[in-house]
């Protein structure tokens, strides 16, 4: 996938970025994200007013972006969708906080790490936030230092 000024979109979503998301209420969050599967998952639970957001209005904002003064670069992924709280898997959480964190999960601070065994999410305090994606615009914004 490419943005309309032509940068890689999906290596761009791929890079451990912060992410806004934005939900009625209004509520605006800085998050860390995985993008696959062409969506947006994030760590949630019944302890984040976001879950109670999305469960009484599923509409979501979201936007990734880079801003580098120095080099000029400056780049955005806007999106619209709905968002969809769905069980917690385990395999998922790793790939998505081993992109922040690293892979030597034993570094991790104790809040990122996640519990082997849990077979299910009745068993975790954690869900997903699943944003399927309505509208995505991509724009590269750069210039010339």
């Amino acid at each position: 996938m490419s943005g309309n000024d032509g940068f890689d979109v999906e290596a761009f979503l791929a890079r451990p970025l912060t992410a806004r998301l934005a939900t009625s209420g209004p509520t605006v969050r800085p998050v860390w994200y995985l993008w696959e599967d062409s969506a947006f998952w994030i760590i949630t639970g019944r302890w984040w007013r976001v879950h109670a957001h999305v469960k009484a209005d599923p509409r979501i904002a979201l936007v990734v972006d880079e801003c580098d003064l120095a080099t000029g670069i400056v780049r955005q992924v806007i999106v619209r969708g709905r968002g969809e709280l769905v069980p917690f898997d385990l395999p998922r959480g790793r790939r998505k906080l081993r992109r922040y964190l690293g892979v030597d999960e034993s570094r991790w601070d104790p809040r990122f790490r996640l519990a082997d065994g849990v077979a299910d999410s009745s068993q975790t305090k954690n869900a997903w936030l699943r944003i399927g994606v309505e509208s995505l615009v991509a724009k590269d914004l750069s210039f010339s230092v």
